[in-house]
Parts: structure tokens; sequence; C-alpha cells
């Protein structure tokens, strides 16, 4: 997985409060790091959370989070945070996320969210303006987005 792979990328600094007493970052704080990327992966494609994601008593909600750690970030480290929408289903997408300090690949994985009702947590349709955004987004050909 190379930085290139990705369409989008959000940089932030680890701050103290993320680090052990070496320095170095605690694993649990990388999936923060994600949900930080993909929410202003959101924002850049011009669809919040406030929008079209959680209209009409929907949203979408974490079923798996994968990551595979590969190198420590430490405090003050400056990281980007690659996202990318690899598989639009249904009712489900999966984001692939790369981490990075300059080209160096700390953490890899991916998300899997479902769009669902809120209060029955029932999987419903994504909505097709989100869908539409997505694949203009990320340049995807129609029948690349699977069902």
């Amino acid at each position: 997985m190379q930085p290139d792979d990705f369409r989008f990328s959000h940089a932030l600094r680890v701050r103290w409060a993320e680090a052990d007493m070496q320095g170095i970052v605690f694993n649990g704080h990388y999936l923060t790091f994600a949900d930080v990327g993909i929410t202003e992966y959101f924002r850049a494609m011009g669809q919040t959370y406030s929008g079209e994601t959680g209209a009409n008593g929907s949203d979408f909600f974490a079923v798996k989070t994968l990551l595979e750690y590969r190198s420590p970030a430490r405090f003050d480290d400056m990281l980007d945070v690659h996202v990318r929408i690899a598989r639009l289903g249904n009712s489900s997408m999966q984001f692939l996320i790369g981490i990075y300090r300059d080209e160096e690949l700390l953490v890899n994985g991916e998300i899997v969210y479902v769009h669902a009702d809120q209060s029955t947590r029932r999987p419903s349709p994504i909505p097709q303006v989100f869908r539409e955004a997505v694949v203009s987004f990320e340049r995807l050909m129609p029948e690349g987005v699977t069902a």
C-alpha cells in the first residue's frame, strides 16, 4: 500500500497525551487517528454527519475495524492519515486506511460501516446522494461500485 493509492489524506501531529512515557503512541490512538481521517474525508467529499449521512433517522455505524501495526509513531511526529473507500455496497462500505510518517507506512487497516436506521440499527440502503458523492470523489466508474 503506497500513499499514491489514496486520493485523500489528512495531516495531524502526535500530541503528548497520545504517547506513553517512552514517547511511543499507544496503539488505541491509531483508531482515533483513522476516525479523524474518515471524518475529514466526509468533509472533503461535502458529506458531513449533519448532512445526508444522518438524514431521515439513519446513520453510519462501524461494524468492523482491523488495524495492522508495522512501526510506531512517536510524540510530535507529523502523520498523514490516508483514506479511501474500497467497496461501496448496498448498505455498507469499506474504508482502507494507511497512516504514514513521511513515506513510511506505520499502520494500515480497514473499517467497515453499515448504513442503518438510528433507532433499530437495521441496515438500510446508502442514500443515492451519498453514493454519487463517493463515486465522484473517488472517481470510481459506476460499474466499479459493488452491490
